[in-house]
């Protein structure tokens, strides 16, 4: 990870109920946080900003595991980012101190003003809240906005709640990024997350049919729950090992000119790279999604695609630098 917008490490505190070494009195925002999208960037930058302006410290506070896993876990929706994603992310927008919350069905039934009196108040001393407006929690979901500002009168807080960010009319939420991602709209996702979504996992070896065809790959044992719908992307590689990012076509599907009734597979062609990285972590990121997975006439038609593909998305990354210069 990097250094957050005061140069700093961002400090994590696991299970933040039962910790001794807490923060006291800066800026918090509550919120589960999968996805770190544009609508909970709003948020979070109000908190961290406000936390500057104050000079104190600002604090993220989460829930691990997602709720909804423990609650509903038949429905639990696949989490988007893994927690070392998050932690990068979340440093990043410059938040000083996170704070994961334990979530067990006690706490869920805990009452709202229990958990905001002896935790946030007592404990943390908060001075000012910033969450999303259709914020809720603890028992029956009681804990929103409105009780948070009524005992933040009393207990001597501030509570903001803010407004949902929208894109083309349209809530941004995790749900709507996960169907996009699902439906193969990597750049909608890319769009409502503020950055390419990202698969990591650990670089394995494959079959080297990649190879034999002229066209050698990086086979990826995906860490994450979620996964783009077959097809082939362009995208790039991140390697934070080294650190370094190259432009790839990724392909993600079963690969059926060459196999039948084979394995799921998301392997990428690393444009202008040919080192041997067995065993490297690495980061896949989509932004767009190039054509359907299909089965061609011969491994040779196949082949020919491919190099399609590569110029593709040469051409896709040459205008998108263009367009940033």
């Amino acid at each position: 990870m990097g250094l957050n917008a005061k140069g700093q490490r961002m400090q994590v505190i696991h299970d933040a109920l039962k910790s001794p070494d807490l923060p006291y009195g800066g800026v918090a925002t509550i919120g589960n946080y999968d996805g770190i999208h544009l609508g909970q960037r709003k948020v979070i930058d109000a908190a961290v900003n406000r936390a500057k302006e104050l000079g104190v410290e600002s604090i993220l506070i989460t829930f691990d595991p997602h709720p909804v896993s423990v609650l509903r876990p038949d429905s639990a929706p696949p989490i988007l980012t893994l927690e070392h994603q998050r932690l990068r992310l979340l440093e990043e927008a410059g938040v000083d101190v996170l704070l994961f919350i334990r979530f067990t069905r006690e706490l869920a039934h805990m009452d709202p003003e229990t958990f905001v009196r002896d935790f946030l108040h007592s404990r943390l001393a908060l001075e000012e809240i910033y969450v999303g407006d259709d914020f809720g929690f603890g028992k029956g979901r009681r804990g929103d906005v409105e009780l948070l500002a009524e005992m933040g009168e009393d207990l001597g807080f501030k509570v903001y709640g803010m407004g949902q960010e929208t894109y083309r009319g349209e809530v941004i939420s995790s749900t709507r990024i996960r169907q996009a991602i699902s439906e193969g709209e990597l750049a909608l996702a890319m769009e409502l997350l503020g950055r390419p979504y990202g698969v990591a996992g650990t670089v394995v070896r494959g079959d080297q049919m990649g190879a034999r065809l002229g066209w050698p790959t990086i086979n990826l044992q995906p860490d994450n729950e979620h996964l783009p719908c077959d097809g082939v992307y362009c995208g790039q590689v991140f390697f934070p090992d080294m650190p370094a990012t190259f432009d790839c076509v990724t392909n993600v599907g079963t690969r059926p000119t060459v196999y039948e009734n084979y394995q799921k597979v998301v392997e990428s062609h690393i444009l202008g790279f040919s080192a041997d990285v067995y065993g490297e972590k690495v980061e896949i990121r989509f932004f767009k999604r190039l054509r359907d997975e299909k089965m061609f006439p011969s491994v040779m038609d196949l082949s020919a695609q491919i190099s399609r593909d590569v110029e593709a998305t040469r051409e896709y990354f040459a205008v998108r630098r263009r367009l940033q210069e």
